[in-house]
């Protein structure tokens, strides 16, 4: 089985494959837990449980941005973003005893055949792409507006989903 993350300070999806089918996928929920080591804290605890509902032989990691964009993360946002990642990755280390792989989201959508076009939001397409697939059940706001939270499951599905074509050599 394969554990796909999605890592950010807000809202972790996260992914568990089984030969390419989802056999898990949901989020958690960061954005009223207080300090950045309470998050931590509430992150750990579901790792431990997800490992012991399944039998994880990889983890990958979308790689957390590494350069600026124009209207993107500031400095400090990433900064903070990266040791978050960092102390996420160190929990997949000690709670799976085995080093996370990491993957690129531009590499892992390639991977899973999804194409962005100029002038298109990555994330908008991403979730087109699951909206049509319907693999997991996708909620909407009172206003017919995708939850945010389903954005970063699908975020994880792909990193799982290109973390197994990576294991395949495709």
């Amino acid at each position: 089985m394969i554990l796909g993350l999605d890592i950010s300070t807000s809202i972790i999806g996260v992914c568990i494959l089984e030969n390419d089918k989802i056999v898990y996928a949901d989020y958690i929920d960061l954005r009223k837990t207080g300090s950045f080591f309470e998050k931590a804290r509430k992150v750990e605890t579901t790792l431990k449980e997800v490992k012991e509902k399944y039998d994880v032989k990889h983890v990958f990691i979308e790689q957390a941005l590494m350069f600026f964009r124009r209207g993107g993360s500031t400095a400090k946002t990433m900064s903070i973003l990266q040791r978050f990642n960092g102390i996420i990755s160190w929990m997949c280390y000690n709670i799976y005893d085995m080093e996370p792989n990491y993957v690129s989201p531009i590499s892992a959508r390639s991977k899973c055949g999804i194409k962005i076009a100029r002038g298109k939001k990555a994330k908008e397409v991403v979730m087109e792409h699951f909206i049509e697939s319907k693999e997991f059940e996708i909620i909407y706001t009172r206003f017919g507006n995708v939850q945010k939270y389903c954005y970063d499951i699908a975020d994880a599905i792909v990193v799982a989903r290109a973390g197994h074509y990576l294991l395949q050599g495709k």
